[in-house]
């Protein structure tokens, strides 16, 4: 049985914001995740970190959406960052070479860090 999907989203301040995803990040589930993230990028928040610690799976459409929010921040000087991966994902993002296009932290505290001190071009 599929976990149950949901998305819990924690402002930290003006430009640095949480995205925590919760069970399949799948075809259906991967619109949710581009509303949560053009909500925080529209708010002003330029600073991503997608926590990924209570997420069963991952396709590529979600991967898209990854992408796609990694592009607008970009161009908006921002960044983003994933965190919390198990053994799963991580092998999802090395098969498709996004853990050398993607910032990937092992914990929410270093992520936290790491894009509030990024200079994204």
């Amino acid at each position: 049985m599929p976990s149950e999907f949901t998305i819990v989203e924690h402002p930290i301040d003006t430009e640095r914001h949480v995205i925590a995803v919760r069970g399949d990040l799948d075809l259906f589930a991967a619109s949710a995740l581009k509303e949560a993230f053009a909500r925080a990028i529209d708010a002003g928040r330029i600073r991503i970190i997608v926590d990924l610690a209570e997420t069963t799976f991952l396709d590529s459409s979600a991967l898209g959406v990854l992408m796609v929010a990694l592009k607008r921040l970009r161009s908006r000087r921002g960044a983003l960052a994933v965190v919390n991966l198990n053994a799963n994902l991580i092998a999802i993002f090395k098969i498709t070479g996004l853990d050398q296009t993607f910032t990937i932290l092992p914990t929410r505290d270093a992520a936290i860090e790491a894009v509030a001190s990024a200079n994204a071009a």
